[in-house]
């Protein structure tokens, strides 16, 4: 095989089509002429491949001498040989590998050959499978926070129907969390055991059947409102440890501030839409109508992730094999957990520190969720529809800050600064700022710049999706949903003593 051929042949093809023709068999006297054809039996072929780019050619011909296997009269087998002639019609092929090869009238330049495989698939089946995830759990997250916040629009027609005192109110907001706290621990060990697509499943099924329920049980009575309460609690209870767990499978560390920034914005634009919506179907259809609008809606989520979510990237047949190699090879391998490790656990300062910090920040965070509407509507003296859309505005703004946050440690880590040092920068910035906001709240009088100093007490507040919430996956990625269970107890403790301290505080002065 000259030069030219050898060249020629270095080129990347795909072979579109071949056709082998047998030939009439050679004279015997071939197999003296050619000692590699030494059987009496052989059945040639012809082919032709011709390679050409859009500036040279050069055709091969193969002549190949096929020889089957046969048996002998005793029974033996015996085997053949394969010889080829390889024949080439010279001609000058350039150095470098063309830009386009020719097969058969086909051109198919170096870009379309590696295109066109993506090409056939829909753009939808393109979109990382990490981010169908991610997205599917910030919808999650968005429909968890409509179906709790929509409680503290309806309360105030509801405890007027009802002639409800504060302390009651207190006690109707703070019940919800007497099945969060139940389920914080118990879903993160389920979670680490068998798996996050089948706890947030049922979670969400679970709350949004509490939704529905909700009106129901308040025109039965009071301890019934409370119990059914207290389940939507349970329900909401597991989604924090089963999204946490899931995405440590599914999520490389430099994407993790992003991506937990982006599911727990599905929070704050829940509260955005419960809020915005609430007073207009209250006016027009009545209280009981947000509730059952809003859990309606869990049945279509669970449908959807039924289908499309896997607790871990081992587990989906659809995933492609690039994706597969990037979130193995940026991920901690973690093996099926089978016992949690209590003590060793229990034993570190960080988890402690995780606690601590946990309960101070939800502190304020949920007597802002539960109460502020009706801070607005008592203290600024907006009516109920003026309440809700300027509730809007500080979840709104932690929408947008956790996502800029979330960019922000993100950038930082890949710069190579310590992952420990951005989790505590940003954590600083998550507190600081709304203890000097919420101070200034005391000092101001004019409603426009209260709910200023709200949006921003809010906005630097969800910074925190970049420290606390990121920390759990950084220092215990295997028992991320135990762990973030076990903090967020004591976050749900603080909802729990501040929600209904708020109540009794505001009826004795």
């Amino acid at each position: 095989m000259n030069c030219s051929l050898s060249n020629a042949m270095s080129a990347r093809a795909l072979i579109y089509s071949l056709s082998l023709t047998p030939r009439t068999p050679p004279d015997i006297s071939a197999q003296k002429r050619n000692p590699c054809l030494g059987f009496k039996h052989r059945h040639p072929f012809h082919f032709r491949i011709r390679l050409s780019s859009q500036q040279e050619r050069c055709h091969v011909d193969f002549r190949v001498s096929g020889l089957s296997r046969s048996r002998s009269s005793s029974g033996e087998r015996r085997g053949g040989k394969v010889c080829a002639d390889v024949k080439s019609e010279p001609y000058d092929i350039s150095e470098s590998i063309p830009e386009s090869v020719k097969l058969d009238g086909v051109v198919l330049g170096k870009e379309e050959v590696e295109l066109e495989s993506e090409s056939s698939v829909p753009w939808w089946e393109q979109f990382p499978k990490r981010w169908v995830i991610v997205v599917l759990c910030f919808s999650a997250f968005l429909l968890c926070n409509m179906d709790r916040v929509n409680m503290s629009i309806a309360i105030l027609p509801m405890s007027a129907e009802y002639n409800w005192s504060p302390t009651t109110v207190g006690l109707i907001q703070s019940s919800f969390f007497w099945g969060y706290l139940l389920t914080q621990i118990a879903g993160g060990i389920w979670a680490d055991t068998v798996g996050g697509k089948k706890v947030l499943g049922f979670g969400v099924v679970w709350w949004s059947i509490a939704t529905i329920l909700t009106p129901i049980a308040a025109k039965i009575g009071l301890p019934f409102l409370l119990v059914v309460r207290a389940f939507m609690g349970i329900g909401e209870g597991v989604a924090m440890p089963a999204m946490n767990n899931i995405l440590s499978k599914w999520i490389p560390v430099a994407e993790r501030s992003r991506s937990l920034a982006l599911v727990y914005s599905g929070m704050y634009l829940g509260s955005v839409t419960g809020l915005a919506f609430s007073p207009f179907l209250i006016h027009q259809y009545g209280w009981p109508s947000v509730f059952f609008s809003f859990g309606s809606l869990g049945t279509v989520w669970f449908a959807v992730w039924q289908s499309k979510a896997y607790s871990s990237p081992l587990e989906d047949p659809e995933l492609r094999p690039e994706e597969m190699k990037l979130i193995m090879t940026n991920s901690v391998s973690k093996e099926p957990v089978k016992t949690i490790p209590w003590r060793l656990i229990l034993s570190k300062p960080p988890v402690w520190a995780l606690i601590v910090c946990h309960f101070c920040h939800n502190w304020g965070t949920f007597i802002l969720l539960t109460w502020m509407p009706t801070y607005y509507n008592q203290v600024l003296k907006f009516n109920l529809t003026e309440s809700g859309l300027v509730c809007v505005l500080p979840w709104l703004t932690m929408a947008f800050s956790a996502n800029f946050g979330g960019w922000i440690a993100d950038t930082l880590v890949s710069k190579g600064l310590s992952i420990t040092r951005v989790r505590k920068i940003m954590q600083t910035i998550g507190f600081l700022g709304p203890a000097f906001f919420l101070t200034q709240l005391s000092h101001v009088n004019s409603p426009a710049m209260a709910v200023l100093c709200m949006a921003c007490s809010q906005g630097t507040d969800a910074f925190s999706q970049s420290g606390l919430y990121s920390n759990h996956q950084d220092i215990a990625p295997r028992y991320s949903g135990v762990l973030l269970g076990l903090s967020n107890t004591a976050g749900v403790l603080a909802g729990v003593f501040g929600t209904a301290a708020t109540g009794y505080i505001l009826q004795h002065g």
